[in-house]
Order: structure tokens, then sequence, then C-alpha cells
């Protein structure tokens, strides 16, 4: 591993293992408390007698945090470093957890998970751009997989810890702000040297465009699907009389997609077109979505075996995208295509949620299933009209794909 100093020059000394893990296990602490929190929300309100929309509206409020998070992050950065910038986040999300345990107030639980937004985005970018920087090419997909694969792993640990949690009070806020409050510790007592201040990367989405379509519009695809799987499940389940406990299954079990569906997807595409496995993973988008709406109000085991598939599919088109549109980069273009695709994955994580929640106070919460099977159709067309119209780029120049999770942004050097 090697570190660089601020002025360029190469740093021969390994950065410290131990202090690399910790930046891991930071995030991990901070996916538990996540995860809590994302089934704490639709599930008390739904307690409370609240209507179904208020949960979509903040959820929506949170994909709109995030998109600012995307936007400001380097800038904030580039003004305080790596390891102030994460602590500053972190205290966000402390903020955004005190409001929410302050009483049942959905206007303030707004406001409070728009916060939440812009923070956790600010520190997936911080940690990932970190990580990029602390280890070298030859272990840095090694070493984003088991990030990726650790958060996820958080995620499902806190979901679970929703069975045991006693709603009527404040409990999973209070464990929400200690989860974070612990993360601080390994990234305040860390011994990796700080990256250099990085540079501003513009955000052009043409020029992304020209080098991978498919890439842009599996983000385009997948930032909308996504929040609308993993966010409106717990709303619809709470609306449809789930018990907290069913619920916190639902959600424990769902992140298990990612880690079933990804690794075999990422084989195949490593030794063929990556665009055929894309149409696979989207086709079981729309399938599992039809599903979801068939057998809608079934037993937990049915719904469970479901959403895993819906989750684990949805979750396949964010790492596939990202991997396919490596492919076809040049590296000059590799930071304004990653910029260019956070942008695409942020603005449809906040323009989808928001639609579905409309549909919601329309139609019901069972709205989302049609939007997402509706926008997977759409993106599995699309992939079809590329590999009929353009020619797929030889395995031997492609990369080696790393598991990713839909839940936080595309890695990028704010």
């Amino acid at each position: 591993m090697k570190q660089k100093h601020a002025a360029g020059q190469d740093d021969e000394r390994p950065a410290p293992v131990i202090a690399v893990a910790g930046v891991i296990l930071a995030m991990a602490l901070v996916a538990v408390g996540n995860g809590l929190m994302f089934g704490y929300i639709p599930v008390s309100l739904g307690a409370a007698g609240y209507a179904p929309t208020w949960a979509g509206t903040i959820l929506t409020g949170l994909s709109a945090g995030g998109l600012a998070g995307c936007l400001f992050t380097g800038a904030l950065v580039r003004r305080v470093g790596h390891a102030r910038a994460y602590m500053v986040f972190s205290a966000l999300i402390v903020l955004s957890n005190v409001a929410i345990g302050a009483g049942t107030f959905p206007v303030v639980w707004i406001a409070a998970r728009v916060l939440y937004g812009f923070a956790i985005c600010g520190l997936f970018i911080v940690a990932q751009s970190w990580l990029n920087d602390a280890v070298g090419n030859e272990i840095r997909g090694r070493v984003m997989a088991i990030f990726y694969v650790s958060y996820v792993v958080g995620l499902g640990v806190g979901s679970f810890l929703l069975g045991f949690i006693d709603i009527a009070t404040s409990q999973a806020p209070l464990l929400g702000i200690a989860f974070n409050a612990v993360s601080i510790l390994p990234v305040g007592l860390t011994r990796l040297r700080q990256p250099p201040p990085p540079q501003a990367a513009s955000v052009v989405l043409a020029r992304a465009w020209r080098i991978s379509p498919v890439g842009v519009a599996g983000m385009l695809a997948v930032g909308g699907v996504s929040m609308l799987v993993t966010g409106f499940a717990p709303i619809h389940a709470t609306a449809s009389g789930f018990s907290q406990q069913q619920v916190a299954t639902l959600l424990f079990a769902m992140p298990l997609g990612t880690l079933l569906f990804q690794i075999p997807f990422g084989w195949v595409s490593d030794r063929t077109d990556r665009r055929y496995v894309l149409v696979a993973a989207g086709l079981l988008v729309v399938v599992a979505g039809i599903a979801a709406s068939r057998f809608d109000g079934s037993a937990l085991p049915i719904m469970v075996a479901i959403y895993v598939v819906w989750s684990g599919a949805s979750e396949s088109i964010y790492s596939l995208s990202s991997a396919h549109a490596s492919d076809r980069a040049s590296k000059d273009d590799l930071v304004a295509l990653s910029s260019s695709m956070l942008f695409a994955w942020s603005l449809s994580g906040f323009i989808v949620p928001g639609l579905g929640t409309v549909l919601t106070a329309l139609y019901g919460t069972y709205a989302f299933m049609y939007v997402a099977i509706a926008i997977g159709a759409i993106f599995t067309a699309f992939v079809l009209w590329r590999l009929r119209t353009t020619r797929a780029v030889p395995t031997a120049d492609t990369g080696s794909f790393s598991p990713m999770s839909a839940q936080l942004p595309p890695p990028v050097d704010p």
C-alpha cells in the first residue's frame, strides 16, 4: 500500500492495515445505525397513525439531501481535509437522530432526514476517496469489495435490531446516535495520512453519455429503483399490517440479495459482454416486481424471498453499470465520468422516490412496485437496443468487477 504526499511524490511506507480497517469498521458501524433508522421511521409513523405519504415524503427529503451532499462535499473536503470532514458529517447525523428522538413530528423529521441524506452521502465520498488514496492498485479492488460488503452487512444488522426495539420510546434514535458516535473513534485515532486536497471534478453528462450510454442509463435506473425498493418496502409492509418484527425480518433479509447475486453476476460479466448480464439483471427486476405485486400480502417467507431477489437484482445493475462504464473510458476520462455518474445516480434517487410518494397518495403504497417495474423494463429494452447497434469491448480490455452497493454513491474523488 502506498501513500502520496501532497506534493505528489510517492511515500514508500505502506499504509497500516489496521488504519485502513479502521475506516472500513467506522462505516460498518454507521451502517448499523442507518439500517435501524430506515426501518424505525416508517414503522413508528405507522404506529402513530400517520399516512404512508409522510414516510414517502421523508424518503424524498433524504434523497434531496443526498443530491446536495454529492455536489458540495468536495468543497468541504478541500477546505478542512478528509478526517475533519468525516467528523463534521458524523456530527450532522447525530443532530439528525436527535431531532427524530425528540418526538414524532413528521415535518421536523423531513428536515432531519434531509440533513442526514446530505451527511451520509458526504461520509461515503470521504471514506471511498480516502481508501482509494491509501491502498495500491494491486489490492484496491479487494479492499473496496470488503468496504461495500461490510456496509451491506451493517445495514442488515441494524434492520435486525429493529425487532428488539420499543418504538414507543426513543431507543432507536439513541442507538443510532451511539453507533455513529462510536464510528468516529477509529477515524479520530487513525494513522492514515491525509490524502492531498481533491481537485474539482466537473459533471458533464453529455460527455459521460458519449463514453457509456449504458453505464449512465444504469445509474439513472438504479438510483430510483434502489431507493424505491429499499425505501418503500418498509412503508408498504407497515401499511399492509406487517408487525414490527416482520418488517425487521424483511429488511434484514434484503441486503442478502446483494451478496447472493453480485458475485456470480460479476464473475460472468468479467468473461462476456457485461450488457448481457445487465439484461439478465434488468429482467430479474421486472419479474421480481411483478411477483411482489402478484403475491402481495402473502406469507412472510414468500415475501422475503421475492424481495431478496428484487433487491439483489437492483444492486447488481449498479455495480455492473459502473464496471461497464469504466471499461469504455480512458484514464483521462475517469474522474469526469465518475462525477457524472454520481450526479445521475443522485438525481434519479431524488426524482423517482418523489414520484413514488405522489403515486402513493393517489393509489396506495403498492404504487412503487409498478414504477420500479416500468423503470426496469425501460432500462432492459434500452440495453437490448444497444446490444443490437454497438459492438462490445473485447473481454481482454475490460477491468475486474467489484461488488458495490446502490445504497451509497459511486466511488469518486470529490
